[in-house]
């Protein structure tokens, strides 16, 4: 292994962090408008349904952030030790780098299926008012 095996996750690494970012702004949107709409509208209903997704969808992007972040670190901690030359120990920390990026993918793939369970509740909201009498 050499200096450039690890360095080439830095910007696969760094796109995925801020990917993961942007999903929480856009989590933090949600809630924002969420809040709007309980305070507007009085749908308590819609509001409490969707309150527990959006908590477990914060903490599932925690993870895979917290998780991005470590690969991260690992994945520099392994330049530098090949750059000192400690072999075994730069392989170790690039196969956990690669393994907490693999844990991080997986938590990411899990909070897109309960993104599609958040947006199921809205259209069941919606097709519950175009189907009431007018």
């Amino acid at each position: 292994m050499n200096l450039t095996t690890p360095a080439l996750l830095f910007p696969a690494i760094s796109l995925l962090l801020l990917a993961y970012t942007n999903r929480f702004l856009v989590l933090a949107q949600l809630i924002r408008q969420l809040h709007n709409q309980y305070k507007k509208d009085d749908q308590k209903a819609l509001v409490v349904r969707q309150i527990a997704n959006l908590r477990h969808r914060i903490t599932l992007i925690r993870r895979m952030q917290a998780l991005g972040v470590m690969s991260f670190i690992l994945c520099a901690v392994s330049m530098f030790l090949v750059f000192i030359q400690l072999e075994l120990a730069a392989q170790l920390a690039f196969g956990l780098s690669l393994f907490l990026l693999l844990l991080s993918l997986i938590f990411s793939f899990y909070e897109i299926t309960i993104s599609t369970r958040a947006i199921e509740i809205e259209l069941e909201d919606l097709e519950q008012k175009l189907n009431q009498p007018l």
